[in-house]
């Protein structure tokens, strides 16, 4: 089965306990559709943020099909409660396969917000990228579990 959501992510994780959370949940979603996680290359740094965040972006909008749903995680989007993101995977469901895209540790050009279908934030504080990582998974996970009717969501 195609999974049906997909989940960006620049660079590898180094940290066994954010992919231990990342594996438990993603078994857990698989019989609700299915996500895969697909990694770009993290650009090095030499002096300038831009050029980094435009060869990641570049990087990140290559996996972005025509028809897919591109959902970024930033810092900068809107504030949802559960049940707000629980419409945004619904709503983002019915049509298309969504995609969710976790940038470097500089952030997302502006050219990957301008190209998502959402931008939203998974907090009002600034998270490390393992910790927003997981924090999507169990969300999604959430999500998928109150519009399975699964008492999980409670």
């Amino acid at each position: 089965m195609a999974e049906r959501f997909r989940v960006l992510v620049v660079g590898r994780s180094g940290t066994p306990w954010a992919d231990a959370a990342v594996a438990d949940y993603s078994r857990r979603i698989t019989r609700m559709g299915g996500v895969a996680e697909v990694v770009v290359k993290a650009e090095s740094f030499r002096g300038d943020v831009d050029a980094v965040r435009a060869a990641e972006g570049a990087r990140l909008l290559a996996q972005v099909g025509p028809r897919e749903r591109l959902v970024v995680l930033d810092e900068r989007g809107e504030d949802l409660d559960t049940p707000a993101f629980t419409a945004l995977v619904e709503a983002g469901r019915r049509d298309a396969a969504l995609v969710f895209a976790l940038g470097g540790p500089y952030g997302h050009a502006s050219v990957v917000r301008d190209r998502a279908w959402r931008v939203v934030r998974l907090s009002s504080l600034v998270l490390n990228h393992e910790v927003a990582r997981v924090v999507l998974y169990e969300q999604l996970y959430r999500s998928l579990s109150a519009l399975a009717g699964s008492p999980y969501h409670h």
